[in-house]
């Protein structure tokens, strides 16, 4: 690059308002944002602030990925003295110290049998990874029809093929096609008309919601499903929660068929729900668990898949010679050195502070603070568990999530970031919010919603 295109480069990099054609965004209402843009410039630890100095309180830690707060020391120093030392290392055939390192303390927090760590670079890779290896695992001890998933209506599994061809939230599969073939859906678990205000776990239509697999069952056979995927708490589409004896009993109908469970905890991950993992708090082992976010605390883009070990084995332990390759999947970036700096560093994060139980802590009073809104102009149903919440409004006539989206503007102009999803407004913060923090997000919301 000569001189001249390098400095012109360096000047539309630095100037207070960048130009925004080229930049094509993801998931965004991007009209409506280059209208008015809302750029953030630096942040730490609660806050993020905007290049006017404008202080936001981070509502939803990043994308619920910054589960330890922003800029923490112990990660900003270890990525820093990473990238000094060893910037990249090829993973295929080729590994550093750290990628051992961290797929060791990983499983002394995971599920008791998931001790096996394949890693990714986003949740969307993950879900795809967790569907090879149960189709591989399957053909490999000879049932080779098993090859059908069942995802479940409203769950969100990521915008590869893949996982949204298991995923079963319509805006996201409308615009692409037949997606993958041999895919089935379960009903969701929203019942506002049973478990509308629930605190918690709903009551109503757990093990009864979870015997739709059975008749999927019926209608497809055993011998042709390989798994069935679903978030332990369903995130994007607003915070849906599984009720009473959901999980349980989709685990005993899976062990029946010899079907894989997989848990994708891409978002209850890594203390969010009040234990390290949705897993661990609602007592049920999947075969297979999507990670990603709270893995690394956002600081560098990291997922992770957990296999119980007979996967691995079954997979890895094949009649072949010793170097041809057992399990033909992987990225440019699977255990980049930075990465798990960064994610070595989360986890020392964590153990020292206690963030992966401290949401139970916290489950209280901020089931209090939310659940306080119930009557406020619109809303319809508050959702809570450990510290993530959602509070669903009734839509507008016509314009469908519009609602949701002028209170996301408001609360913003106000200083605290929300996230919607339709007409759900949903809250996840920083594990390390304190209770005057929690009482300005949930007051600034309810300030907002006053409005009408």
């Amino acid at each position: 690059m000569n001189k001249a295109i390098d400095a012109s480069l360096l000047a539309q990099t630095t100037a207070h308002a960048p130009a925004m054609d080229a930049f094509w965004m993801p998931f965004s209402a991007s009209r409506q944002f280059k209208s008015a843009p809302r750029l953030l410039a630096k942040a730490k630890d609660m806050h993020f602030w905007t290049p006017e100095g404008r202080q936001i309180l981070d509502g939803v830690a990043g994308l619920w990925c910054v589960n330890a707060g922003h800029a923490r020391p112990k990660i900003v120093e270890a990525v820093q003295k990473q990238v000094a030392e060893l910037d990249y290392a090829p993973p295929f055939n080729m590994a550093h110290p750290k990628a051992f390192e961290l797929a060791e303390r990983l499983t002394q927090i995971t599920p008791a049998g998931l001790n096996r760590v394949f890693f990714t670079n986003s949740g969307s890779e993950s879900v795809d990874t967790a569907l090879k290896m149960a189709v591989a695992y399957h053909r490999a001890r000879g049932q080779g029809t098993r090859t059908r998933f069942i995802g479940r209506e409203r769950g969100y599994h990521g915008v590869n093929f893949g996982g949204i061809s298991v995923g079963g939230i319509v805006g996201n599969r409308k615009t692409f096609g037949p997606m993958l073939t041999g895919v089935d859906h379960l009903r969701h678990t929203h019942d506002l008309a049973r478990n509308a205000y629930s605190r918690g776990v709903p009551a109503h239509g757990g093990p009864e919601l979870a015997e739709d697999l059975e008749r999927i069952v019926a209608l497809h056979d055993a011998s042709t499903i390989a798994a069935v995927i679903v978030e332990p708490v369903a995130g994007s589409t607003g915070v849906v929660l599984p009720p009473e004896g959901y999980l349980q009993r989709l685990r005993e109908i899976c062990d029946k068929h010899g079907i894989l469970l997989i848990f994708d905890e891409v978002i209850t991950g890594f203390g969010r729900l009040g234990a390290p993992f949705g897993a661990t708090r609602f007592g049920v082992t999947p075969d297979l668990m999507t990670t990603a976010k709270g893995i690394s605390n956002g600081t560098v883009p990291m997922g992770a898949v957990f296999a119980k070990q007979v996967i691995h084995e079954t997979l890895t332990n094949v009649d072949s010679a010793p170097h041809v390759i057992e399990f033909a999947h992987g990225y440019t970036y699977s255990a980049h050195p930075l990465a798990c700096a960064a994610a070595l560093a989360t986890l020392d994060t964590y153990a020292e502070e206690g963030l992966l139980t401290r949401a139970a802590e916290m489950e209280s009073y901020f089931a209090d603070a939310l659940h306080a809104l119930k009557g406020l102009p619109h809303v319809i149903d508050i959702r809570n568990i450990g510290l993530v919440g959602a509070v669903e409004l009734s839509p507008l006539a016509g314009l469908p999530g519009k609602r949701a989206f002028d209170v996301f503007l408001q609360c913003f102009e106000q200083g605290v970031l929300i996230r919607t999803t339709g007409d759900t407004i949903a809250m996840s913060p920083p594990l390390i919010i304190s209770k005057a923090q929690i009482d300005q997000l949930v007051g600034t919301l309810a300030e907002v919603l006053k409005r009408g």
